[in-house]
Formats: structure tokens, C-alpha cells, sequence
């Protein structure tokens, strides 16, 4: 059975008119509210056939559960994850090598949805989430992604150790984020078809994970802090591989 989920703020709602508008059920408005690219968004709805409720700022707080909505939001059919065998065909079918993000066990939905923006713009091409102790697709992930989980594949898996497994007998090279690991994300050849998985916030890869890496990296810690917030090492690495693909 299909979940309603929540989109609030302008990019999210913007990003369902114009790639999945079959999945808005309704399009709430504050009441009162004024702003060019709200009335943008209601006008596109209306041209859509989609309906669109006025509601109180009250209402569609609570409707977005807190999260800052500017004044839009809509509900939609949840998200449609892709299986597996969709990853593996995107390993073989794609012109240019595959970049996959995996997330071990993100649980804070900000982070989730900050790597989902990133992830976009980098040109990833699925991210990839276990089913336990990842963190839902809530309408605070839905905002601070601004639309890239309507544009991004998404996949979770039962089992991340035999995911990883299965793609690495693919073709794809599987680095892990280790902030102890001897060798630096600079070193690496990111050129060929790669994933690159990150750690919970906090805690980092879980050992099984470190273990079905084919390589551990780091990222230079030059200043005295010991970490990265995940969402921003995420981006450092990420950008690392559009940098060596764009040199090569």
C-alpha cells in the first residue's frame, strides 16, 4: 500500500511539479501568503489539474511535522525505491562509469537529506540505504534535500554487507570513508565505476562494512577538530571523484 509523504518548502514541491507530477494528491497553501514562487507553484498545479487547498499556517505546520515550509507543501505518493537489479543494470548500461553513494546506517534526517543534495549534484547515480537504523524519508529530509529526492534513485537493502558483495563482482570498486585509514581519498583512482560509503554520525562504518570495502580512505585533518560532520565529508568526497572524472 502506498504512504503519503509530506514535501514542504518551494525547491521539494517545484521539483515534484516538474518530474513526478502524477504523485502530488494535493497542494496545500498558506493562507495569505505571498510570494512570487508559491504563486508559481499553485499557477503550474492549477495548468496540472492538481488540486490546491488554503489552508492556516497552523495546519500546515503541523501537516509538516515543524519543518519550515515557506508558506507550500504537498502530499505524495511515497517514494518509489528501485531494486537491485536496477543498480546492476546501471553498472553495466550506463556510457560512463557508475558512481553509487551508500550511507551505513545515517539515522539524523537533515544529514540524509544534505547528502541527498550533494549526491545530486555531483551526478550520482543511485544512493543506496539499509533498511534498519537509516533514517526515513520525512518531510525534513524531503526540505533540506530541495528536490533530490525526487531526481536521485534511491535503493535500501536488507543486508549492505551482501549489497556490497554483489556489486564489487559488477565491476564496481567500493571505497569506505575511515577518518583512520592509512591511505587519502586523493590517492585513489576514482575514475572507474566506484562507490564511495560513509558512516553513521558519530560512529562511522560498522566493522562488517569496513571489511567488504575494497579500500578504506580519509580525508586530510589538518586543524584540531577529529571529524567531519557526515553530510560535509560526504561532499568532500564525492567532489573528489567529479574532480579526477573532469581531469581525466
Amino acid at each position: 500500500m502506498s504512504k503519503q509523504e509530506i514535501f514542504p518548502g518551494v525547491h521539494s514541491v517545484s521539483a515534484l511539479l516538474k518530474w513526478q507530477p502524477d504523485r502530488i494528491q494535493t497542494l496545500w497553501i498558506e493562507q495569505n501568503k505571498k510570494n512570487k514562487r508559491v504563486e508559481q507553484c499553485a499557477q503550474k498545479a492549477n495548468q496540472l489539474g492538481i488540486a490546491i487547498q488554503i489552508i492556516q499556517r497552523q495546519k500546515l505546520d503541523h501537516l509538516c511535522e515543524g519543518t519550515q515550509h515557506q508558506g507550500i507543501a504537498a502530499s505524495s505518493l511515497s517514494t518509489q525505491l528501485i531494486d537491485e537489479q536496477d543498480i546492476l543494470a546501471m553498472a553495466d548500461d550506463l556510457t560512463k562509469p557508475p558512481l553509487f553513494l551508500i550511507l551505513d546506517e545515517v539515522s539524523d534526517p537533515h544529514n540524509l537529506g544534505a547528502c541527498l543534495r550533494t549526491a545530486d549534484a555531483a551526478g550520482v547515480d543511485a544512493l543506496i540505504l539499509p533498511h534498519r537504523h537509516s533514517a526515513p524519508l520525512t518531510p525534513t529530509v524531503h526540505k533540506i534535500a530541495c528536490g533530490a529526492t525526487v531526481t536521485m534513485k534511491i535503493h535500501r537493502t536488507a543486508n549492505l554487507a551482501r549489497f556490497i558483495d554483489t556489486i564489487k563482482k559488477a565491476g564496481v570498486w567500493v571505497y569506505g570513508a575511515d577518518g583512520e585509514a592509512a591511505h587519502s581519498i586523493y590517492q585513489a583512482n576514482l575514475t572507474t565505476a566506484c562507490a564511495i560509503v560513509m558512516g553513521a554520525e558519530g560512529l562511522g562504518l560498522r566493522r562488517l562494512t569496513q571489511e567488504k570495502c575494497d579500500q578504506l580512505c580519509a580525508l586530510p585533518m589538518l586543524g584540531q577538530v577529529e571529524s567531519l560532520n557526515v553530510s560535509v565529508a560526504t561532499g568532500l568526497f564525492l567532489y573528489e571523484v567529479v574532480r579526477q572524472r573532469q581531469n581525466r
